[in-house]
């Protein structure tokens, strides 16, 4: 159990220092954990509407921040270039995330377009059944991108480190709330890197 914490506390140490150096960044972070959290609450309440809320605010939120707000030059403080972070990364870096976040597109687009899904589905009776049906299929994707990415570095790695990585995914909200709720008053006080050493190559 004290490997477990310990591996759990390096990869979110690597997570942080290689990947949030824009305050913008954690900012988008900081919004995205909240909204996670209540969306934790309402699984137990309305499992659907926590999903379009995970998926349409808190997923969005968050990816946006790294695509569009962190820098990808080279990471002097780290010693390391934007392509190397990527390698290493435990979880899904940004090659992946395009991929699981083409699939998050193409669930809505293909339910708009095939309410019924080719016929596998009955036929919605509003506008509201098939928003829904987006939620449940958001969340199965959110549930088996944890699974699938769990399996593979129990293969590519080891067992524990799938299993921890699993544990930080799920509990990043609480961590980020956390790690990044004083990021929006420094953001509006003119700062806009943790780092700027780091964030600047």
């Amino acid at each position: 159990m004290t490997n477990f914490r310990t591996q759990l506390a390096e990869q979110r140490w690597d997570d942080h220092r290689y990947y949030h150096h824009s305050l913008v960044n954690q900012s988008l972070h900081f919004i995205s954990a909240c909204t996670f959290l209540t969306a934790y609450a309402l699984l137990f309440v309305d499992a659907a509407v926590a999903s379009l809320l995970a998926w349409g605010v808190a997923m969005t939120s968050r990816q946006a921040g790294h695509f569009f707000f962190e820098p990808k030059g080279y990471d002097h403080k780290n010693q390391a270039t934007h392509a190397h972070k990527e390698e290493i990364k435990v979880g899904y870096n940004l090659a992946r995330k395009v991929v699981l976040m083409s699939l998050w597109a193409l669930i809505p687009v293909t339910l708009f377009l095939e309410p019924t899904l080719f016929g596998l589905l009955p036929a919605p009776d509003g506008w509201q059944t098939t928003l829904r049906r987006v939620g449940t299929a958001w969340l199965v994707l959110g549930a088996g991108a944890i699974v699938f990415r769990s399996l593979q570095l129990f293969v590519q790695r080891d067992v524990e480190t799938g299993l921890v990585w699993a544990a930080k995914i799920i509990t990043d909200p609480f961590n980020d709330f956390r790690m990044y709720k004083s990021a929006p008053r420094r953001l509006l006080r003119g700062e806009r890197f943790d780092d700027p050493e780091a964030a600047h190559g």
